[in-house]
């Protein structure tokens, strides 16, 4: 029996599109490609995903075929929060499958949550650090999600906002305010003691903020380099102080087009993090949720 020996994972998120190839025996990345799409923009007006949103991420797709060069009815398909939510997701998932091929399924924050677990503790064993007690967090687009690892048992937490949600909220300051509120209840009611574990971050946001300190910008962007740098509270509030001095043109070239508007919102978001886990430093990572779905297939079919 010929066994695939490659899969490709694509990650739909609330703002950001991302695909991987990934090779199971060595497990080393093939190719990828990722872009914004922004598939929340002006959901939490309509509670629906626009047609304009439908038409980048089939662009996306399409783009991201010929770049990675993959079969779209092969490839693992995930979408998260967006998806979760909008009346008309069934319409825009059937109509991305009739123009691309690709099928996606809607995972819940536990699942999603979990993969990026996988990933991230692929990660830290990849770069031969401490993976046995750390909490992790997630910051998406329309969701946030955080992870604490103990004694190899999760206690996982999705929280429904994310730099997307949060910057077009109508009540950006109550729903801020509800969301610190949040953060501190689940964190009270799981009685772990966090005061040793590492902080972890992943997504848009950390990634950026860590390219900025290295001095890299969205074009110049190295998810190597990236991996494993330590961003303190007092460098998130540093860059974020110098973004808001940027025009949009400069903000755009140092963050990409469709992150300039959320930028601010996230490192906000970041920081509240930093402040209710009572941490001073945060180990960011490139990997997350299409590293986890490519992990989690690559252990199916070596199963079999």
């Amino acid at each position: 029996m010929v066994v695939k020996n490659c899969v490709t994972s694509i990650d739909l998120g609330s703002n950001s599109f991302r695909v991987l190839k990934l090779d199971c025996i060595s497990r080393e990345t093939i190719a990828e490609f990722e872009t914004t799409v922004g598939t929340a923009d002006g959901l939490s007006k309509s509670d629906d995903i626009s047609l304009e949103a439908l038409n980048r991420i089939i662009i996306a797709i399409k783009k991201s075929i010929e770049v990675v060069n993959y079969n779209s009815s092969d490839a693992i398909a995930v979408t998260t929060q967006a998806l979760r939510v909008a009346n008309n997701a069934t319409f825009i998932l059937q109509n991305i499958k009739e123009n691309t091929g690709v099928s996606f399924t809607i995972i819940d924050g536990v699942k999603e949550a979990n993969l990026t677990l996988l990933a991230m503790q692929h990660a830290l064993k990849r770069e031969n650090l401490k993976d046995d007690d750390f909490v992790l967090l997630d910051i998406g687009g329309g969701s946030t999600e955080l992870i604490i690892y103990q004694d190899k048992k999760s206690d996982i937490k999705s929280f429904p906002f994310g730099i997307v949600t949060l910057s077009q909220s109508e009540n950006k300051k109550e729903d801020f305010l509800k969301f610190k509120k949040e953060v501190q209840i689940f964190l009270e009611n799981s009685k772990h003691d966090i005061s040793n574990s590492t902080f972890i971050s992943t997504a848009g946001t950390p990634t950026t903020v860590a390219a900025l300190k290295l001095g890299l910008n969205y074009e110049t962007y190295d998810k190597q380099k990236v991996n494993g740098t330590t961003l303190s509270i007092d460098e998130v509030i540093a860059i974020q102080k110098k973004l808001k001095s940027c025009s949009k043109n400069e903000l755009i070239n140092e963050v990409g087009t469709g992150r300039e508007d959320y930028i601010n919102t996230g490192m906000s978001i970041y920081q509240l993090f930093f402040n209710t886990l009572k941490k001073d430093i945060s180990i960011v990572f490139d990997d997350g949720l299409r590293e986890g779905v490519a992990l989690e297939q690559c252990s199916r079919i070596m199963i079999k």
